[in-house]
């Protein structure tokens, strides 16, 4: 291995010596040109590591629920009612009065009287007297007699008797059935699903792989290069917090109003009507004709004439005038203020107390075994497959190239055995793998734990 090195040395260290035009490749570290075809084999057998690949399995265990049932108590409310006597107050409201002083203008009229003078004509009748004869015919009565026969109604009265028929409202007192509505508050439970969170803290670990680092390597075919190397990675624990949501029903109870019809016994007064038939006496006159011979005294007039003579005055009339005094009547108003008294009323209001009886509802727990159903949770294990790359050690010895194909270092066939390190016994060596790795997480301890105790529940 130290012969391996200072060889490495030398050629770097001719390299930069060389005057000639280094190749681009590689950055500029190492050329074909300074490889002899010697310098490809490798002097002694070496260890290599290949990847071997296997399927593993795992035990993974899945919750499922599977129905129960299970009887437990519930509170059933009954509503009964206590008849409670409690005082109310009404406002009664009455009429009052004050009196109430107020002033008022009344009216007094006054008359007065005032001479006043006219002039007026009065009629002056002056009587003369003149002889008038005229004739007259005094009636003269003489009375004679004379038969007369008539017919005459004389009344006959006679009493009878007649039905009277009329209807009167007989009260008749029945019970009937009354419904009547009240509202009570009956309880009503409901289910409700809650979703808890049952999870707890769990340890995880986690493989942080190591940076690549690029690092200078001596190739006895190529001489010095710079390869990127996989450090050791860092295993690293955290608290992660596993939830676990378990759903289960809680009871709820609400109170609805329900409207409860009941019949009630009610008197109800009401009126029949009914024929009652009464004898009321009654009279009825009737007319019966009769013959009546009566004498009727006929007075007779006959005229006779006379003659008479007799003074008529004869009136005239002539018009004088006079100066006549009258008093006219002349009416005055004047206001006289007055204070009276009169009464103003106005309402008062005042609390009149009273007894009512209400019946008060109060709830009455029962319980009541009731059947219900729940979700219980089971662990089912199931079978997981999944892959492991292990690292086979394999040891390459030197009878040809380490690479299977390989047949001449000059052609570049041995690009793939630049990785295959001569110092693959140096600590620090890593063997080169460019395919991807997968990283398995180990099973949690504290997980396996728990589900073994729940398979044992």
């Amino acid at each position: 291995m130290r012969i391996m090195n200072m060889t490495c040395i030398v050629a770097f260290a001719a390299m930069l010596q060389t005057p000639t035009q280094v190749s681009a490749q590689y950055c500029g570290a190492a050329s074909y040109r300074c490889c002899p075809p010697v310098a490809c084999q490798p002097v002694s057998c070496y260890t290599a590591c290949r990847v071997e690949r296997r399927t593993c399995y795992r035990t993974v265990y899945e919750t499922c629920y599977q129905p129960e049932q299970y009887t437990v108590n519930r509170t059933v409310y009954e509503t009964q009612y206590d008849n409670v006597q409690q005082t109310c107050y009404r406002n009664v409201t009455e009429t009052a009065y004050r009196q109430e002083n107020y002033t008022v203008r009344r009216p007094v009229y006054e008359t007065t009287c005032r001479e006043e003078q006219y002039q007026v004509q009065r009629p002056v009748w002056d009587v003369s007297y003149r002889e008038e004869c005229y004739t007259t015919s005094r009636p003269v009565y003489e009375t004679i007699e004379r038969q007369r026969c008539r017919t005459v109604m004389r009344p006959v009265t006679e009493t009878l008797e007649r039905e009277c028929r009329r209807t009167v409202m007989k009260p008749v007192c029945e019970t009937v059935m009354q419904e009547r509505c009240h509202t009570v508050m009956q309880p009503v439970t409901t289910y409700r699903t809650v979703r808890e969170d049952r999870g707890c803290w769990t340890t995880q670990r986690r493989y942080i792989p190591g940076p690549v680092l690029p690092r200078l390597t001596c190739d006895p075919c190529r001489g010095p290069r710079i390869c990127m190397v996989q450090c050791p990675g860092v295993t690293t624990c955290r608290r992660v917090y596993v939830p676990n949501v378990v759903c289960r029903q809680v009871p709820c109870t609400t109170y609805k109003p329900v409207v409860v019809r009941r019949q009630c016994p009610v008197q109800v007064t009401r009126y029949v009507p009914q024929v009652v038939v009464t004898k009321v006496p009654y009279q009825v006159c009737r007319m019966v004709p009769e013959q009546v011979v009566e004498k009727i005294p006929v007075r007779v007039c006959r005229m006779v004439q006379q003659q008479h003579t007799r003074r008529v005055p004869v009136r005239t009339c002539r018009m004088v005038c006079e100066t006549r005094t009258r008093k006219i009547p002349v009416r005055t108003c004047r206001y006289v203020e007055e204070t009276r008294c009169r009464k103003v009323p106005f309402c008062v209001t005042k609390k009149v107390p009273y007894t009512v009886t209400r019946r008060v509802a109060r709830c009455v727990p029962k319980q009541i075994a009731t059947t219900c159903t729940r979700m219980v949770a089971k662990c089912v294990p199931r079978q997981v497959a999944y892959e492991v790359c292990n690292m086979v050690p394999v040891t390459v010895c030197p009878g040809g190239c380490s690479t299977p194909g390989c047949t001449d270092c000059s052609a570049g066939g041995c690009d793939s055995a630049i990785d295959s390190p001569s110092n693959a016994t140096d600590p620090g060596y890593a063997p080169r793998d460019d395919r991807p790795r997968t990283f398995q997480p180990e099973p949690d301890p504290g997980l396996q734990s728990r589900h073994s105790r729940e398979r044992a529940v």
